[in-house]
């Protein structure tokens, strides 16, 4: 006889006929799996490694943004208007500028051109000044003569200079010297000091000399091993030339001007500069005060950097080889018309590396010195702004083309040509 059916699923065999020895099939899981929650507990669940960035807005770069869409509409209003403000601001800062009467007087080869017995009228070359209605300061003269207080035969020259001030002169005003060619910004030069001794610190032979970075090498110590204070290039080379405090008035000027060296220097500095807590038998002068210093600090002379303003301002070094600094002032008077005269005790060389060296009575206004660049930056600006608005608008008015037209995309042009081919 034939047998007739069909043939068994997998799922309707019993689990009794699977060909397993006895205790196997307690192995089989009864939903159909070869598992079981007994050997899953003694499995550790491994958690799959991934570099997917954190679901959220900023990981996933999902965070709201604004793309505003430049249309000629918007372009050009902003051009115009910034053009409006930036040609009037530049104007108002060389308007500023412009205002500013200043006097610059070069005095490099007064030793050598300047005569001992008579005045002399200094070249032209070495004067350049702005004053009101295109005044001079008439036939400046100089003349060489000597300090007798001075012990040293090298240090006793004098430059006395006399100029005109040819009509009156609003204070404040600012006496600065202003030295040409002299490199503050030298990459080794900048860093040549030690911060610690000008906070003040008894700072030790290895933090002035081994310090990664700022450290005074190569004048950290002198050839006995005493640690020099304050030590370093910047230090070493402190601008030493002394200007009187007083323009007299000469040539029958009735009037002196009085200028001080009080507050020359900013307020803050009293936070970085303090007196030393150095023992003065502990530390020894640079080696370009020797003549300031000839028999070494004792308990009265060692200088207290927080009150010595002339070398606080030398400290903050140039970032250009042509600087000025500020040497005297007067917050609040003006300088009569007369001819006046100022003594400048000349110790700093500048000759040896082609240096030159002036003096600079200027006024200031709230944009610093007489500097035109910033006035003509901003008229140019917003010049061009303006020349760029007009022509967009010329360009948008001749030629218009509609905002967001979807016709002019690249792909979507080229179908257009192959429909009218």
């Amino acid at each position: 006889m034939q047998a007739t059916g069909r043939a068994r699923t997998s799922n309707e065999i019993n689990e009794n006929e699977l060909p397993f020895e006895d205790g196997v099939n307690d192995l089989v899981d009864r939903s159909g799996t070869d598992t079981d929650s007994d050997l899953d507990d003694d499995v550790p669940e491994q958690k799959e490694k991934s570099k997917r960035p954190p679901d959220n807005n900023f990981s996933q770069q999902r965070l709201k943004a604004v793309n505003p869409v430049f249309t000629a509409r918007t372009v050009i209003p902003i051009l115009l208007l910034l053009g409006v403000f930036l040609v009037p601001l530049g104007a108002a800062m060389w308007l500023a500028s412009s205002r500013i009467e200043d006097i610059l007087i070069e005095y490099t080869q007064c030793e050598n051109e300047a005569s001992r017995d008579h005045w002399s009228s200094i070249p032209e070359e070495y004067l350049l000044y702005h004053l009101k209605d295109n005044a001079n300061i008439g036939d400046a003269q100089w003349m060489l003569a000597t300090d007798e207080t001075q012990a040293d035969e090298d240090e006793m020259n004098v430059c006395k200079i006399q100029f005109e001030i040819p009509h009156r002169i609003k204070g404040p005003l600012y006496l600065f010297y202003r030295l040409k060619n002299f490199h503050q910004n030298h990459r080794r030069y900048v860093k040549s000091f030690s911060e610690d001794q000008l906070n003040g610190k008894a700072a030790s032979v290895s933090v002035i000399k081994d310090t990664v970075g700022l450290n005074c090498e190569p004048l950290s110590l002198d050839e006995d091993g005493n640690r020099i204070y304050p030590c370093g290039l910047i230090a070493n080379s402190l601008f030493n030339d002394t200007y009187s405090s007083t323009l007299e008035a000469v040539n029958g000027t009735s009037t002196s001007y009085n200028m001080s060296n009080d507050g020359i220097a900013w307020s803050t500095n009293k936070n970085r500069f303090k007196k030393t807590e150095y023992n003065y038998e502990d530390i020894v002068p640079p080696p370009n005060w020797i003549k300031k210093f000839p028999d070494g600090y004792n308990s009265t002379n060692v200088p207290d950097i927080l009150t010595w303003a002339e070398f606080q301002n030398w400290m903050f070094t140039s970032a250009f080889a042509d600087f000025h600094k500020l040497a005297l002032k007067n917050d609040n008077d003006a300088i009569d018309e007369g001819t006046y005269e100022i003594s400048i005790g000349l110790h700093f060389p500048v000759l040896p590396y082609d240096g030159k060296k002036y003096i600079f009575l200027s006024q200031r206004s709230v944009l610093g010195g007489k500097n035109y660049f910033l006035g003509y930056v901003w008229i140019a600006s917003g010049g061009v702004c303006i020349i760029l608005g007009l022509v967009l608008l010329i360009v948008n008015m001749l030629m218009p083309r509609r905002a967001g037209d979807v016709n002019l995309l690249s792909w979507n042009r080229e179908a257009i040509t192959k429909d009218e081919k």
